[in-house]
């Protein structure tokens, strides 16, 4: 079984009495790496998967787990799925991008972390936290139509007296 199949089998037999001891060893782990990386942020992090677990004091499953988080926000993407202790690991960060889907994944032990004021500063730290909340506003591609409007299928009836009766 590959470090990803087990790390995929971990949370998915996660229940109600593990799942708080499970979220809080990788919750901390997570907070620890980051805070870590986030120290300096145009740093490479490289090693293997087994030697970085060990640096973070994490077992090498949750270590896979970070990897699978971290993944869309890094130069080089890893391929994760099929790692083990021995895989080689580089982790450059792409902090906008990580900033973003800390706030995506509503990580806010993440994203609220200290160093993010010095690397991104406040205004762009507002700007992205803005454009992912834009992102999920829905708008129309034609003006809302009114009862009492002529009814878009061209029938020539007010909207209320035709298709908007049901």
């Amino acid at each position: 079984m590959t470090l990803f199949e087990e790390w995929k089998e971990l949370i998915e037999n996660q229940t109600e009495d593990s799942f708080p001891e499970f979220w809080k060893e990788y919750s901390e782990a997570e907070t620890k790496i980051y805070s870590s990386i986030l120290d300096d942020p145009t740093a490479k992090l490289t090693g293997t998967l087994g030697e970085l677990a060990e640096k973070f004091e994490v077992r090498p499953v949750i270590f896979e787990g970070f990897l699978d988080g971290i993944n869309d926000s890094i130069v080089n993407k890893n391929d994760f799925e099929n790692m083990d202790e021995n895989s080689q690991v580089e982790i450059e960060i792409i902090p906008e991008t990580l900033f973003y889907n800390m706030i995506a994944a509503d990580a806010d032990y993440l994203y609220s972390l200290p160093q993010w004021e010095t690397i991104l500063g406040e205004e762009k730290m507002k700007e992205l936290a803005k454009k992912f909340k834009n992102s999920k506003t829905v708008r129309r591609d034609q003006p809302k139509v009114g009862r009492n409007d002529p009814c878009p299928c061209g029938s020539g009836k007010k909207y209320k007296h035709c298709c908007g009766r049901n």
